[in-house]
């Protein structure tokens, strides 16, 4: 909610200079966004982060030093860590599965209009998962399908109380927490104390996460 109340710091990351300047124009002329500043390769991200303190990063895939996956991982895994959004022309079924895993936490085509851009940077910003919606599906029926998955992750959820299954279920399902609060008849500041637990309790980085992993067990 504190990134919510001020302006989103935004970290811009392509090998593309021209893309750069274009995502950086139109994210600047948006009220409430602010790009804070760009790296041209994955290997630059750290440093950039560490600089310019940014919300969200929004990280190309496709780099000749260190690829988006990789810098996406190293920067999930640093403490009070920015969202990541990846924006790229590559939407094969690995790299959409190895960035979700790698923690970030959307996926969206360059083709993208840019209103849906700055919509993904704002729900990504506050917690809410955030996939190119032609992509969805196919990303889903493959994480379902992948060869042991499914024991993976119904081993993974029997360490999750009833009332988190439901809340599982309903992340699964794509609802926000508002949406989750009203349908199970608790506050919001209860579901995300029950995100944050199941977070913790499966080892996970984001709401893309249990939502791959619900799939996974067929929960959705």
């Amino acid at each position: 909610m504190a990134r919510m109340s001020r302006e989103l710091r935004i970290l811009i990351v392509d090998d593309d200079a021209l893309v750069r300047g274009g995502l950086s124009m139109m994210l600047d002329g948006v009220h409430g966004i602010s790009v804070v500043g760009e790296a041209a390769d994955g290997d630059e991200v750290t440093a950039a982060a560490d600089t310019h303190a940014p919300d969200v990063v929004l990280m190309d895939l496709c780099m000749k030093r260190v690829d988006g996956i990789a810098a996406t991982r190293k920067l999930r895994a640093r403490p009070r860590a920015p969202e990541v959004v990846v924006l790229t022309t590559f939407d094969s079924d690995e790299n959409i599965l190895h960035a979700l895993r790698a923690g970030a936490g959307g996926f969206l085509l360059k083709d993208t209009p840019p209103p849906e851009i700055v919509d993904a940077v704002r729900k990504v910003a506050a917690g809410d998962p955030i996939l190119s919606p032609r992509i969805t599906r196919r990303l889903m029926d493959r994480a379902a399908t992948q060869s042991g998955a499914y024991e993976r992750a119904r081993a993974a959820l029997e360490s999750l109380s009833a009332r988190e299954h439901e809340v599982v279920q309903a992340v699964a399902e794509g609802r926000a927490n508002a949406e989750i609060a009203t349908r199970l008849y608790m506050s919001v500041p209860t579901v995300k104390a029950h995100v944050s637990s199941i977070l913790t309790k499966l080892d996970l980085d984001n709401r893309t996460q249990i939502a791959l992993l619900a799939h996974d067990a067929g929960l959705a």
